[in-house]
């Protein structure tokens, strides 16, 4: 048990900006129960989103859509932000693979990995938006709306939840599937994810999905698992296998996609069913 708290405290250091303390031996802990990420997914999509449901309540929701960006950039960190643009420089440079997974390794951030971050971070902006559209402000609303708003902006929390372990989930999912073509913290994950982790982690996000959303959490899970091989199949083609960055840019990308299908579905008026 001490081992398996170590390991998940571990998670939480290493995907969030909570200062619980992290070392290598936490992160070998944590490569060996990585099913772990979709259990602290659950946490930071309880924390952000609770924190945009309460900007929902009092503010316009695209300003309310900044502010949670905001908080759950400030939660997370921008390792994940940072492999995607990793990755993008990497897609788009020209040549070899070796010259491709060098501009992915260069520290000199490019025009790729620009484009690549500014879409998913208009992504979130758009979807947040479109999600946190269904709940009530209290600008005008009175007592009433502030009711309104308190029932239906429940439905935002959720999806948060959702979207966040789908967008853990689609992590295990690219390691399980995918070959390290270098050593470094990615390695270690992709090492040491197989089927039994992916399976564990997936039952996990199911069941969490299915509570949260019923029907429609399982759609976005699927969304998240589809982009995790879509990415894995660019980065085997242009690459020749994943790496950290990869893996970061998994993590970032299907959280967008989640969300986006989640607001395409109608935003918290159908999770809530009002």
């Amino acid at each position: 048990m001490r081992e398996f708290l170590f390991a998940a405290r571990s998670g939480l250091g290493f995907l969030t900006t909570i200062p619980v303390g992290i070392s290598m031996e936490g992160l070998a802990a944590l490569g060996k129960r990585v099913y772990l990420f979709p259990v602290i997914g659950v946490l930071i999509g309880v924390l952000i989103g609770a924190i945009g449901h309460i900007l929902g309540l009092f503010l316009q929701s695209e300003i309310a859509a900044v502010g949670t960006i905001v908080a759950l950039y400030y939660l997370t960190g921008i390792n994940h932000l940072d492999g995607l643009a990793d990755f993008g420089d990497g897609v788009v440079a020209h040549g070899s693979r070796e010259k491709k997974v060098g501009a992915m390794r260069d520290v000199s951030l490019g025009i790729g990995g620009v484009i690549f971050c500014v879409i998913v971070v208009l992504g979130l902006f758009a979807a947040i938006g479109e999600v946190l559209g269904g709940v009530v402000g209290v600008v005008g609303g009175g007592a009433m709306g502030l009711a309104a708003g308190l029932s239906r902006g429940g439905g935002f929390l959720m999806v948060m939840v959702a979207s966040e372990v789908c967008a853990k989930q689609a992590m295990l999912t690219i390691s399980a599937f995918g070959r390290s073509i270098h050593p470094g913290l990615g390695s270690i994950m992709i090492d040491e994810t197989g089927l039994r982790e992916f399976g564990v982690g997936l039952v996990f996000s199911g069941v969490i999905c299915w509570v949260v959303l019923a029907g429609s959490g399982l759609l976005l899970l699927g969304s998240a698992i589809l982009v995790a091989f879509v990415v894995l199949g660019t980065a085997n083609r242009n690459f020749g296998g994943i790496s950290g960055d990869v893996i970061g840019a998994t993590n970032e990308i299907a959280r967008v996609v989640a969300l986006i299908v989640a607001g395409v579905c109608g935003g918290c008026e159908m999770w809530v069913g009002a």
